[in-house]
């Protein structure tokens, strides 16, 4: 990802135009177990999407930024492992009793690939930087998540709640 942003962003600052889109997660907005590794990975996505965002802003660019976290999606992202060489496929942390089921459960009920592109093509002309595919899991992960930074309780995981848009 940063090397599409060194790549593309400077061409864009010299035409005054374009617009990044970089995809996180859900899971970007909340932590979500046995999962620490991707979690990371698109936590980073967002504070990526969030600074490139607010420097492009300070230079009054007309070049847009987009983050994308969407929820479950139908794709084959519970099969990644497929097109993993076997010396590099490791455990990435505690499986928390049928998991794996019940992710996969969520990405087969999730929403179509269709749906995703459109929101993407949407926020682009608008100039949106949140793209939310599931807004409603979105905002409640964030508004649980500042709750608990109140001194109230950890925000509970539901992936099947989690699949809906």
């Amino acid at each position: 990802m940063i090397n599409g942003i060194n790549a593309f962003v400077p061409y864009f600052l010299e035409r005054d135009e374009g617009h990044v889109v970089n995809t996180a997660s859900l899971a970007g907005l909340g932590g979500v177990p046995g999962m620490g590794a991707y979690c990371a990975s698109k936590f980073a996505v967002v504070g990526l999407s969030e600074a490139l965002f607010h420097e492009l802003a300070l230079r009054d660019a007309h070049v847009g930024v987009s983050v994308l976290c969407p929820g479950f999606v139908r794709t084959r992202i519970a099969d990644a492992a497929r097109n993993m060489p076997r010396d590099l496929i490791g455990d990435d942390g505690p499986r928390t009793g049928d998991l794996d089921d019940l992710a996969r459960e969520a990405v087969a009920a999730g929403i179509d690939p269709a749906i995703v592109a459109e929101r993407v093509a949407h926020a682009v002309v608008a100039n949106e930087f949140w793209i939310l595919t599931h807004e409603r899991a979105a905002l409640r992960t964030t508004e649980q998540r500042l709750a608990w930074m109140r001194g109230g309780p950890a925000p509970g995981i539901n992936l099947r709640a989690a699949a809906q848009p």
